[in-house]
């Protein structure tokens, strides 16, 4: 039998339905964990960028969690959902103006959060309202252990460790690495987490290239750096940028002729940036927690049914989303009868091993996830280039 490619097999798994899978993941379930249904609604919050350069990923929690709905019959722990969007924007100001209009609504619990800095900025608020959030992109190292705030997504230092980790047994001896990121608390933090587990003192680690913190550089921005880095003798690069940053890091180093490996967190080339950056992000290897390619049968239901409802593949945040309404789904049918937002932040670390596209997964006491992470390259998958899975790299958390 040929070989046919992932969007081919998901194509084809999307034709047999998703509800089939859906029915034969809830029969493992058993008849026991059925949830009790109410005609009591939950209502839920979520926090998203509608508007501004971090919409992509808005987009990708809102679908990721609308998923989920759709295939459960709009029910989380067997109530009724009303969902409410709040629009997250592009800063702290507008994060929290979001995140308090959800909770003058009354919301059960909170969902989302695309930005990390913004989301920092929101633990007084999270914990003053006791209101439990689930974020679902990139969560700043200071968050973990926060009483009201959990992630279904990763911490932020977490890619580069696993990265540091795999690249001392893979560099050569006489190879040179040198690290380009921001200069803002999340930059930094990524490159010391990257440092000290490729080794801090290791002779082939060499300078890093630090550029000014932007969502939205211009076509010149990082020359300067480039230039640098040619000089260093680079073999190999990491690199820590995500969304029109990270495009134009490629776009200009490709032009600018480097030849060095590119290695950087998943982020980097995930969504609409890998198709922004075109040919030119051919070869490039990340570090994520997700893979659209992964076979075990719930990614097998979750990225069949998302590519026939919006005609592309999953991120790792509309995964990260998925998820987040997963433990939600089973924190509130612990809670039984009318659940308060007290309770399903008990229930949340009582939800044990979650079955999620990315591998099974659980919270650890920090409120973050212990999970597998996977070496990804950016190569030919069909007609078009992919995220193609190659190997684990380790389990953190």
């Amino acid at each position: 039998m040929p070989q046919i490619d992932r969007r081919q097999a998901l194509k084809l798994f999307a034709a047999l339905g998703a509800t089939g899978f859906a029915a034969a993941c809830a029969s493992d379930d058993g008849a026991d964990n059925e949830p009790q249904l109410s005609d009591d609604p939950v209502r839920i919050g979520l926090v998203a960028p509608q508007t501004g350069p971090l919409k992509v990923i808005g987009d990708d929690l809102v679908n990721g969690f609308q998923l989920y709905l759709q295939l459960n019959q709009n029910r989380l722990g067997g109530h009724p959902v009303q969902l409410v969007t709040a629009d997250e924007g592009a800063d702290a100001k507008s994060a929290k103006a979001a995140v308090d209009s959800l909770l003058q609504q009354g919301a059960l619990a909170l969902t989302g959060v695309a930005n990390s800095a913004a989301l920092a900025s929101l633990r007084d608020t999270i914990e003053g309202a006791t209101v439990p959030l689930i974020a679902t992109n990139g969560v700043p190292g200071s968050l973990q252990g926060v009483l009201y705030i959990w992630s279904a997504s990763f911490v932020e230092s977490d890619p580069s460790q696993a990265l540091g980790g795999y690249l001392t047994g893979v560099v050569g001896r006489g190879q040179r690495v040198a690290m380009v990121a921001p200069t803002d608390d999340t930059g930094r933090d990524a490159v010391d987490k990257f440092r000290q587990t490729f080794g801090a003192t290791d002779a082939r680690l060499i300078e890093t290239f630090w550029t000014e913190a932007t969502v939205a550089p211009d076509k010149d921005f990082f020359r300067p750096t480039l230039g640098q880095l040619r000089t260093s003798g680079a073999n190999v690069v990491y690199a820590f940028y995500t969304g029109p940053a990270a495009v134009e890091f490629v776009k200009q180093y490709r032009s600018e002729g480097l030849k060095a490996t590119i290695y950087a967190p998943g982020g980097f080339t995930e969504g609409t940036a890998l198709e922004d950056m075109g040919e030119e992000a051919a070869g490039i290897f990340t570090a994520m927690n997700y893979s659209a390619d992964l076979n075990n049968a719930a990614n097998r239901l979750f990225a069949t049914a998302y590519q026939r409802e919006h005609d592309l593949l999953p991120s790792a945040s509309a995964m990260a989303s998925y998820d987040a309404a997963q433990v939600l789904d089973r924190a509130i049918r612990l809670c039984g009868g009318r659940p308060t937002a007290q309770q399903v932040n008990l229930m949340l670390g009582r939800v044990g091993q979650i079955d999620s596209p990315r591998g099974t997964w659980q919270f650890n006491q920090p409120r973050t996830p212990q999970q597998k992470w996977y070496l990804r390259q950016v190569r030919p998958d069909g007609q078009v280039l992919s995220n193609v899975l190659l190997s684990e790299l380790a389990t953190l958390g």
